[in-house]
């Protein structure tokens, strides 16, 4: 044996702790964070105080990728049908992007009839049939615009505030801002999140805290009854060996986050696992259906073609709504750079697309209603951009429109059956009470009880916001 000069020898604690270091947290890479070793309720997403009232304590995003045209569903424009097949001069964006001038194109008319819906009276297309039975329910806004021509930019605008820089995703700011209402399941899910056009940063956090960042559930072109969260269970080991490990692995994380303190990447892998750990018992029954009545699948849709599939993720977010998730998004999308309502050529296939989602989106808000959710959840229903009112290429499809198209938003706060703000005689842009994706974000948070202007990160010497430095809350929307 060789006898070491005591300067260098070193306690067994330490010893265990830099092997702990060195295989426990590259197996496993912790459970429980220090302040869940001092408190077992305790939550690195704490309930935060609002700025202000809030009107609504969660969102429902349900995110057309593609963008829907907004002069073939909820914004009518008789002079399309008497100027149909007219050359005129549509100078726009894309336009302009691509040819550095003006072009004549060929005004092309709504290949749906539409009718006066409601006591309103909103005009809604056949497109909608199902949806168009709420119009007192929501408020109509058509008189967007947004940044981005192509659907990467402006679907990260939409989800994020920025057309090209890596910012947090709205869903990551609410997180940030209010913490969560559940402690055992994310505060934040995206229920078949698109890898194109943004991919994870659109529920991404950026520079926030790892531990804002979304939860995707399933991906594009998956089944709804295929998808889940992965890897929350582990078949092979008895419940005791698993608490065994689970306290083990706590107590490994609890000695290194004294080591470590204000590591905020190592907090978060920590905060995830604890979060995994205490999800094995409830996000599989949050997220199965099958204990729903008969009559409730059927408001969705389900065991139905085509809306089984996104009925099935609306009713999972209706349940996640319940449970306490602050913000959920329900993805009707695709993984390619053309998404599901991009139709440059073929405007007809609008109509397939709106038979899988219309059904299911009327079910959700009847069934928020019913239960008394609407009230204190909105509903925030749009794509990225619109469509153009003239034919691409003298075709049969329709470019993308930024510069006006339509959204609407029901429940938490907003005033039921408004319809507000308008766009030109042919629906190409805004001109009546213009909103910007800036306001629409500001708007949002405030229903949520959020200051746009105070929800700042600070980060590499200043403070970011999801507004960024625009944006003004639409008071005349809310009730």
């Amino acid at each position: 044996m060789i006898n070491c000069p005591q300067t260098n020898a070193i306690s067994r604690r330490e010893a265990l702790r830099n092997i702990a270091c060195g295989f426990g947290y590259v197996a496993a890479a912790g459970i429980a964070s220090q302040q869940a070793m001092a408190n077992s309720t305790a939550t690195s997403l704490p309930l935060k105080v609002p700025h202000i009232v809030p009107r609504a304590k969660r969102v429902i995003f349900l995110f057309m990728a593609g963008g829907v045209s907004q002069v073939d569903s909820y914004d009518y424009k008789p002079l399309l049908d008497k100027r149909n097949g007219e050359m005129l001069d549509f100078t726009d964006q894309r336009i302009l992007a691509k040819t550095g001038m003006g072009s004549n194109q060929r005004v092309m008319k709504s290949l749906w009839e539409f009718k006066q819906r409601g006591q309103n009276g909103a005009w809604v297309s056949e497109l909608f049939p199902h949806m168009a039975k709420h119009t007192d329910e929501y408020c109509i806004i058509r008189s967007m615009e947004t940044e981005g021509v192509a659907h990467g930019p402006a679907t990260l605008f939409l989800h994020t505030g920025s057309t090209n820089l890596i910012r947090p995703s709205m869903g990551a700011w609410v997180n940030y801002g209010l913490g969560t209402e559940n402690q055992d399941l994310p505060g934040f899910v995206s229920l078949s999140p698109s890898m194109s056009n943004g991919g994870p940063r659109n529920y991404g956090n950026a520079f926030l805290p790892p531990t804002y960042q979304g939860t995707p559930v399933g991906r594009a072109g998956m089944k709804a009854t295929e998808i889940k969260i992965n890897n929350l269970q582990n078949p092979n080991r008895s419940p005791q060996r698993k608490k065994r490990q689970f306290d083990l692995l706590q107590a490994m994380n609890h000695e290194q986050c004294q080591s470590l303190p204000h590591n905020a990447e190592l907090e978060a892998v920590i905060d995830s696992y604890e979060l995994a750990w205490r999800m094995q018992a409830n996000a599989p029954e949050t997220m199965d259906i099958s204990n729903e009545s008969a009559a409730t699948k059927k408001l969705y849709g389900i065991d139905e073609e085509p809306t089984d599939n996104y009925g099935r993720q609306c009713l999972m977010a209706r349940r996640m709504a319940e449970a306490g998730v602050r913000f959920i998004q329900v993805n009707y999308s695709d993984n390619s750079n053309n998404p599901a309502w991009d139709q440059h050529n073929d405007m007809p296939k609008h109509k397939e697309h709106a038979l899988a989602v219309d059904k299911p989106i009327a079910g959700l808000l009847t069934d928020l209603k019913q239960r008394g959710l609407l009230e204190d959840t909105l509903v925030w229903w749009g794509g990225e951009f619109g469509r153009t009112p003239y034919a691409q290429k003298n075709g049969a499809g329709r470019d993308h429109n930024p510069t006006g198209f339509t959204v609407w938003l029901a429940g938490g706060g907003v005033r039921p059956g408004l319809i507000y703000g308008q766009t030109d005689e042919f629906g190409q842009y805004a001109v009546e009470n213009r909103v910007h994706m800036h306001d629409l974000h500001a708007t949002i948070l405030h229903l949520l009880g959020l200051d746009h202007e105070r929800l700042t990160f600070r980060h590499e010497g200043r403070d970011f916001r999801l507004t960024d430095v625009f944006g003004n809350v639409v008071h005349d929307i809310i009730a």
